[in-house]
């Protein structure tokens, strides 16, 4: 067992990742800055110890490192991935500045892992699934920033010999998933047989269910031979189209509500092409995604059933 600290646990992907850490009997510590929602985990804090700091307080931050000494350290906090969230500066100081911040107190104190939370938006709109080598043109200022932080931590890793690397995740969805996100919003609509707005049909994603996401985070964690500052994109390598999801959706919770395409405008980051190349994954760290689309989306429905409140918007 091994002793972790984790960033991000407040947000969908790291509560997820906790969980898993709890069941495994690891010892976690999570970071936390001042203000966070408890609504994901206010359930597993007698669990867990708890560390108040903000990731762009570099001097806090370090001290809070030394004294837990982490073996193994998961990064996911992040700001800039909602609509809401679109100051630029906090985006870059949050997500790149405090990844370094992070990444430079651990090497102080050593550590046998450090994974770090990229995204695919890294890429920015590509009409084919890129390689990890492949160049970048982020299209946001969350991408640039995420983008940087994957750069610091691939040299930080190479330049020190080190176990750092990043996990590049598609579009992850699954239970404690943000409720006006795609997945809880359909399946709270559907548990009213109603449908909401919708993109247009052909909008594509790499949907990659959140259990294989916290799979590939504990196998690039414990894995040991692996390139220093390796990246990996994590993906399932096929895309679902928005009509496919409502297809599934209207089957598995028998919505009888016709869909209303294109009743709600494009996004920028809207594309009939975003998908994952997964080779690397599999071939350096054994990881395969075990869910179709529809059986996370049926193990989703199940969650959501059994916790309501979690999906509801109010």
């Amino acid at each position: 067992m091994a002793r972790i600290l984790l960033t991000g646990a407040s947000g969908f992907v790291g509560n997820n990742l906790a969980r898993r850490l709890l069941r495994d009997g690891h010892e976690l510590n999570l970071i936390l800055r001042e203000g966070h929602s408890d609504r994901r985990i206010r359930d597993i804090y007698g669990d867990v110890r708890i560390h108040t700091a903000d990731l762009r307080d570099e001097e806090t931050l370090a001290t809070t490192v030394a004294s837990v000494r982490p073996e193994w350290v998961f990064h996911l906090a992040a700001h800039g991935a909602y609509p809401t969230q679109t100051d630029a500066l906090r985006i870059l100081h949050t997500n790149t500045v405090g990844t370094a911040n992070l990444v430079l107190a651990c090497l102080k104190t050593g550590f046998e892992a450090f994974v770090n939370a990229g995204s695919s938006s890294e890429y920015g709109l590509k009409d084919h699934p890129p390689s990890e080598t492949e160049s970048l043109e982020p299209n946001s200022y969350y991408a640039v920033a995420k983008a940087s932080a994957t750069m610091f931590c691939t040299y930080a890793g190479q330049s020190t010999g080190t176990r750092i690397s990043t996990l590049r995740l598609y579009s992850v969805y699954g239970p404690y998933e943000e409720p006006t996100r795609l997945m809880p919003t359909i399946i709270r609509e559907g548990f009213r047989n109603r449908l909401p707005p919708l993109v247009n049909p052909e909008t594509a994603r790499d949907f990659v269910y959140v259990d294989d996401v916290v799979q590939a985070f504990l196998l690039a964690a414990s894995v040991a031979d692996q390139e220093p500052g390796a990246v990996y994109n994590i993906g399932t390598g096929v895309q679902t189209s928005i009509r496919a999801v409502v297809d599934t959706a209207r089957r598995v919770l028998n919505i009888r509500d016709e869909p209303k395409w294109a009743s709600m405008g494009d996004r920028i980051w809207d594309t009939d092409t975003w998908v994952a190349d997964i080779r690397r994954a599999q071939e350096s760290l054994g990881w395969t995604p075990k869910y179709s689309f529809e059986e996370g989306f049926r193990s989703m429905v199940e969650w959501s059933r059994a916790n309501p409140s979690l999906i509801d918007t109010d």
